[in-house]
């Protein structure tokens, strides 16, 4: 595993503050503190509304999330960008007022030279799961599995009804589609994606952004993601 420093500037239109770890590669060990006072953003700032997320890592990709540390709920999440990259206005979230027990973490990933790695945040009429995709080969279609368990989608995510799908790929790379696959093999839906951070792509943060689906998942479905590198 290697280690990445991450940065997060959380903000409203009057204050904002700067918080900071030192993620791991492939965990969720990274909970961001305040730079000034080492405080996690429950302790610092509870109550305060905030609006914006503006998420940094040296390489590769990274996942954020706002994170409830008593009943565990995510309260807001998203993804980051590489340093230099950072654009307010993309990092607007729905507005919120920081709770005492909130936690804010990351997830990263580092860049692949012989294969690409792949981040999804998932939702679900059972909620939010962030779903990966490793060393993923050009033009070889792969199942993508939660972070937590290695689960695939129509095992996590059975019985209830997709709502949104939200990839990001390592720097560079292009995510040429996702496909939603049922038990029997069959493609239920496929969706085009693209690159990101670069001269002609529509984000800095997104590969694919999905919302406004309505697809019943499965027993046995899988989300399969095709990459080039």
């Amino acid at each position: 595993m290697t280690d990445q420093t991450v940065t997060a500037t959380i903000s409203n239109a009057r204050l904002g503050k700067i918080f900071t770890a030192s993620s791991t590669d492939g965990t969720w060990a990274g909970t961001l503190k305040d730079t000034l006072s080492s405080q996690q953003i429950g302790i610092l700032m509870p109550g305060v509304p905030i609006t914006h997320v503006q998420t940094q890592y040296a390489g590769g990709l990274t996942a954020w999330r706002i994170q409830n540390s008593a009943t565990l709920t995510f309260q807001r999440y998203g993804f980051g960008v590489k340093d230099g990259l950072a654009c307010y206005e993309s990092a607007r979230i729905t507005p919120y007022n920081i709770n005492p027990n909130d936690i804010v973490s990351v997830y990263s990933q580092p860049p692949l030279a012989w294969g690409t790695n792949v981040l999804a945040w998932v939702v679900t009429s059972k909620g939010v799961e962030l779903f990966e995709a490793n060393g993923v080969l050009d033009a070889t279609s792969t199942p993508m599995l939660t972070v937590v368990n290695d689960q695939s989608l129509g095992d996590s995510m059975f019985n209830s009804t997709l709502a949104s799908i939200h990839v990001q790929a390592q720097d560079g790379a292009v995510v040429d589609s996702i496909e939603l696959i049922d038990a029997s093999g069959g493609t239920v839906l496929t969706i085009a994606g693209g690159v990101r951070g670069e001269a002609g792509s529509m984000s800095n943060l997104y590969n694919l952004k999905a919302d406004g689906l309505a697809v019943p998942i499965g027993k046995g479905w899988s989300l399969k993601v095709t990459t080039t590198a």
